[in-house]
């Protein structure tokens, strides 16, 4: 989508449906302190952290990557494969340069059931900037080529961005987990869609989120081609390793993304969804376990196909990162199940 203005408004369309959030839960729950809990979540380090970015050295610029999180399509999740390979790239630049960019294809479906290799290409160490050259393997065979852009930070006098979104803050919303438990006590709901709830409990997600507006999860009905909601990494991360937050971020920049393209056809269920590409920015520094705004809204879809772009905010109102992808959606139609 083409814009001219240094800063856009995007609130409309999003304060009227904050109405009825408050009886989604029976329980008040206490605010959440961003920094009074970071001693005790040093105990419970971000699964993320431990196993799904770490990857074992094999060789120079060989790598591997285990599984953590499979989505019920039973194909890799491509955030997973994404993160990795900026991972397995950032380790064979200097401290002094950061990933500003990356630009990746995914060439087929991964396997869950064998490790993935990450091959690194140095391609270029410029004085600013390095580039590297990732490509992702499974049975012999590349599932997954990726370029990574780093570069060392650079003072300049143009800064601009465009305005976060005014939406309620965090503390204010129920967990993804607590909305599925307060549909799941609704008497009339299907046995269909109760299953379909369950099962997304049963999901070992390594993120925690928090929509903005329930029913863009959910599909009850048409709305703009639009989704908000706070997420951040399960666990806790800490500050000061930047590559390792933007790591985090990659792999967090996937999840829910290519679904904003359905959100104007509640009548139509995809059969088969695919990533084709996938490209992000990073902009400012960020803790990725703590609460940022995503902002997701696809400005197309045809053949098949369809565009979505993100933005990711701190709290503070900085514009942290933002990414845009283009996936398969094979859609047919169902009959609506009642939530």
């Amino acid at each position: 989508m083409a814009e001219n203005q240094a800063s856009k408004s995007s609130t409309a369309g999003v304060s009227s449906d904050y109405s009825g959030m408050s009886d989604v839960t029976e329980d008040p729950k206490p605010p959440e302190d961003q920094n009074c809990c970071d001693q005790d979540k040093q105990d419970l380090r971000s699964v993320l952290v431990t196993s799904v970015l770490n990857l074992e050295q094999l060789d120079v610029d060989l790598y591997r990557g285990t599984h953590h999180w499979v989505p019920r399509t039973q194909r890799l999740f491509g955030g997973q494969i994404v993160g990795q390979a900026l991972v397995a790239a950032a380790k064979s630049v200097s401290d002094i340069v950061y990933a500003h960019s990356l630009h990746c294809y995914f060439v087929q479906a991964g396997d869950p059931k064998v490790p993935v290799l990450y091959q690194v290409d140095r391609t270029r160490d410029g004085k600013s900037f390095t580039v590297r050259s990732v490509k992702a393997i499974q049975h012999g065979q590349p599932i997954f080529i990726c370029q990574a852009s780093f570069q060392m930070l650079q003072p300049s006098p143009l800064k601009h961005q465009f305005t976060m979104p005014e939406v309620p803050q965090p503390e204010d919303l129920p967990t993804m987990e607590e909305l599925i438990y307060h549909y799941l006590r609704k008497p009339d709901l299907s046995e269909k869609a109760k299953r379909g709830l369950n099962k997304m409990l049963a999901n070992d997600v390594p993120i925690e989120i928090k929509p903005i507006i329930p029913a863009h999860f959910y599909r009850r009905s048409p709305a703009e081609p639009r989704r908000l909601f706070w997420g951040r990494a399960r666990g806790y991360i800490g500050e000061g390793n930047m590559k390792l937050h933007c790591c985090v971020a990659a792999y967090i920049s996937d999840f829910a993304l290519l679904g904003t393209v359905l959100l104007p056809y509640p009548n139509y269920r995809a059969h088969f969804t695919a990533s084709l590409d996938h490209s992000m920015w990073f902009h400012s520094t960020f803790r990725s376990d703590e609460w940022m705004l995503y902002e997701c809204e696809s400005s197309w879809a045809g053949s098949s196909r369809g565009l979505v772009h993100g933005r990711l905010w701190r709290r503070d109102g900085v514009l942290a990162a933002s990414c845009s992808q283009e996936g398969v959606l094979r859609v047919k139609p169902v009959k609506e199940a009642k939530l």
